[in-house]
C-alpha cells in the first residue's frame, strides 16, 4: 500500500463487490498500478491484450456476451485514443464497459511531457459518464468517496441505457507497488459483510396494464400485421412466440434477436424475410395494417423500406429512438419481454381466433428460399456460413462481422431448433475489431465462438488474432476470401467508377497468404472448396477458408433472388 495504490485498490475491489469479474489489460508503466490492481483481484479473471484498439473490442465482447460491465485499462497518451472505436461500438450498441485510462497529473499536462495528450472527456458524447477521479489526500474520506465512486461507475455503465463510462486517473510516483510503512491499511477497507458501498436497486420492469390494454386495441381480430424483432437485449424469445400465436402474425425475426434459433415455438418466425420483400409485388401484396417492432432495427435494407409504408409501433426498453424510416407512430419504453407477456393474455382473453390465411402466406413462401439455397452451385458465400453455423454446438455463440457476413446471415440462415447465441458489432456497423470481440466473448463465456468473417475485416484485425492467441481464446473462425470488399460489387459504384481505381480504392484486394496467418496464430488451417467442407472442418478450432469469386458471387444472389421472385 502506498499513496498511488491504496485509491486504486479501492476502486478494484468495490467494483469487484459490484460483481465485475472480467478486465482487460494493455502494458505500460503510467498504468502499471491499474493493470496490477485488476490482474491481481482473485475475483477478476484479468487478461492481457498488447494492443489497445484490440484490448478494447475484447472488453466488449466480453461485455456483450455476458451482459456485465467490463473494465478495459490503457496507459497515458494515444493508447487512450486507441480505445475510442471500442467506445463508440459500446455507447452505439449498449455495452456496459468501464474504461479505466492512466494520465499525467495536471502539473505534467501542456509542458511537452512525454505521453501527455489532452484525456479530458476525450470520448466526447460516447462516453455516458466522465470522472477526472483526482490525486486525493489518503484520508478514510478519500476511501469512502473512492468506493462510492466504483459503485456509481459500475451501476452506471449497466443501468437504464447501458453504455460507457470514463474515469481518468492522474497518477504520480510511486508507479511501482513499493510499500509505505506509514499507511493505514484501515483506512481504506470496504462494508464487512463483503458487499459493495452502495447498494443500487432498478424498479420492477413489468408492463402497466394500462400500456397493454391499449395496445391490445390497436389489434382488431384479423388484422394483418407482424412483428419484427431486433437486438431487444434481453430474452424475448419465448414472449414474442406467445404474443404471434395470439394475434396470428408472423414474426420477422433478425438472426441477432435469439428468435429465430431455439426450442421456443417458431411456427410464426419468418426467417427469409429479405429476399421475399425484394420481390416489389410480394412486398406490395403483403403490406400490414400494423408493425410492432422490438429493438433494434434489422439490417435489411429489403425490410427497411417495407417498414416505411406500414404504421409502427417500437418497443425498446430505453426508449430509444432506433427509427430511421421515420414513419414510427408510437414509442413504447418497456421492457419488452414482460410487454409482451401482457399484450398477449389480453389478446387470449378475447374471443375468436386469429385468422390463419395471412400466416399461411407468409410461411409457404419462407419455405421456398431454402430449397434454392441448396441447389445453388458451390462456392456459395450464404452456404458457406450456413454450414459453419450447422456446426456449432447447441448453446455456442456465433459471431458475425459487419459488411457481407451479417448480410448473408440475416438474409439466409434458417430457424434452428438449436440454441444460438448469434451477436456482432452493429452499434457503429464498423469492421474494427471483429476477431477481438469474438474472442472476449469466447473468454468471457469459457466456450469456443465461431468467427463468420471476410478477409479484409480478419486482416484489419490482425493484432485481435494475435490477442485471441496470448489470451487462450477458443475460435473457429471461417473466412469468405473473395479478394476484396465483396459487398461494393453488390453497390452502384462498382459499375459507374474507373475499374482500376475501384478495385485498387474501394475494393483493395490485400493478396494475404491465409494459411500462413493461421500459423501465425497456431491455428489449424483448412482450405475448403464447399459446404460440406465447410461444416466438417467448422466442428473444430482453426481457420477455414473458403474462396469465392466476387462477380460470380453477385451473380449467384441475383440469380438466387430471382428464382424466388418467380415461385413467388
Amino acid at each position: 500500500m502506498n499513496r498511488t495504490y491504496a485509491p486504486i485498490f479501492t476502486i478494484v475491489d468495490e467494483l469487484a463487490r459490484c460483481g465485475m469479474r472480467h478486465a482487460v489489460t494493455s502494458p505500460g508503466s503510467r498504468n502499471a498500478p491499474l493493470a496490477l490492481a485488476l490482474a491481481g483481484d482473485p475475483r477478476i479473471e484479468a487478461v492481457s491484450v498488447i494492443d489497445e484498439r484490440a484490448a478494447g473490442f475484447t472488453a466488449l465482447g466480453m461485455a456483450k456476451a455476458s451482459n456485465t460491465p467490463v473494465a478495459v485499462t490503457c496507459t497515458s497518451g494515444s493508447a487512450a485514443a486507441n480505445l475510442m472505436p471500442a467506445v463508440v461500438e459500446a455507447h452505439e450498441a449498449r455495452v456496459p464497459l468501464i474504461v479505466l485510462t492512466a494520465d499525467r497529473p495536471p502539473e505534467l499536462r501542456e509542458t511537452g511531457a512525454g505521453q501527455a495528450i489532452d484525456q479530458i472527456k476525450i470520448y466526447g458524447s460516447f462516453a455516458k459518464w466522465f470522472v477526472e477521479v483526482g490525486n486525493h489526500e489518503p484520508t478514510r474520506d478519500t476511501a469512502v468517496h473512492l468506493r462510492a465512486l466504483a459503485c456509481r461507475a459500475f451501476e452506471t455503465a449497466r443501468g437504464g441505457r447501458p453504455g460507457v463510462v470514463h474515469l481518468n486517473f492522474p497518477l504520480r510516483e510511486p508507479l511501482a507497488p513499493v510499500p509505505d510503512e506509514s499507511f493505514d491499511a484501515e483506512l481504506w477497507e470496504g462494508r464487512a459483510d463483503g458487499g459493495p458501498w452502495v447498494q443500487v436497486h432498478e424498479a420492477a420492469s413489468a408492463a402497466a396494464a394500462g400500456l397493454a390494454d391499449g395496445m391490445a386495441a390497436r389489434i382488431p381480430e384479423g388484422a394483418r400485421g407482424a412483428i419484427v424483432v431486433g437486438s431487444a437485449h434481453e430474452d424475448v424469445a419465448e414472449p414474442v412466440a406467445r404474443l404471434a400465436a395470439a394475434c396470428g402474425w408472423p414474426v420477422l425475426a433478425d438472426a441477432i434477436s435469439g428468435v429465430r434459433c431455439g426450442p421456443h415455438d417458431r411456427s410464426h418466425v419468418i426467417a427469409h424475410y429479405d429476399v421475399l420483400l425484394r420481390s416489389e409485388e410480394w412486398a406490395a401484396a403483403h403490406r400490414p395494417g400494423l408493425v410492432m417492432r422490438i429493438g433494434d432495427t434489422p439490417t435489411s435494407k429489403p425490410l427497411r423500406a417495407w417498414l416505411a409504408e406500414a404504421p409502427q409501433l417500437l418497443v425498446d426498453p430505453h426508449g430509444v429512438w432506433h427509427e430511421p424510416t421515420r414513419t414510427a407512430e408510437t414509442i413504447v419504453q418497456a421492457a419488452p419481454a414482460a410487454l409482451c407477456r401482457a399484450l398477449a393474455a389480453r389478446l387470449e382473453q378475447a374471443d375468436g381466433r386469429p385468422a390463419q390465411e395471412w400466416l399461411a402466406g407468409w410461411r409457404e413462401a419462407d419455405d421456398l428460399v431454402g430449397p434454392c439455397l441448396d441447389a445453388t452451385p458451390d462456392p456459395f458465400e450464404p452456404k458457406a456460413l450456413v454450414a459453419a453455423v450447422d456446426a456449432a454446438a447447441d448453446g455456442a455463440v456465433v459471431w458475425v462481422a459487419s459488411s457481407m457476413p451479417i448480410r448473408d446471415v440475416e438474409t439466409f440462415l434458417p430457424c434452428r431448433e438449436k440454441r444460438l447465441h448469434v451477436l456482432a458489432n452493429r452499434g457503429a456497423n464498423g469492421i474494427d475489431g471483429t476477431v477481438a470481440s469474438a474472442a472476449g466473448a469466447a473468454v468471457a463465456t469459457r466456450g469456443r465462438v465461431t468467427l463468420l468473417t471476410g478477409e479484409i475485416a480478419l486482416l484489419h484485425d490482425v493484432g485481435g488474432l494475435l490477442a485471441a492467441k496470448r489470451m487462450g481464446a477458443e475460435l473457429t473462425i471461417v473466412c469468405l476470401n473473395n479478394d476484396g470488399g465483396g459487398i461494393f460489387d453488390f453497390l452502384p459504384v462498382a459499375g459507374a467508377a474507373d475499374p482500376r481505381l475501384y478495385r485498387e480504392h474501394i475494393v483493395t484486394p490485400a493478396g494475404v497468404d491465409l494459411e500462413r496467418m493461421a500459423a501465425l496464430a497456431d491455428l489449424p488451417y483448412t482450405l475448403a472448396a464447399s459446404a460440406d467442407d465447410v461444416r466438417d472442418a467448422a466442428r473444430l478450432p482453426g481457420l477455414v477458408e473458403i474462396r469465392t469469386d466476387r462477380e460470380e458471387n453477385v451473380k449467384l444472389h441475383r440469380a438466387l433472388f430471382a428464382r424466388v421472385a418467380e415461385q413467388l
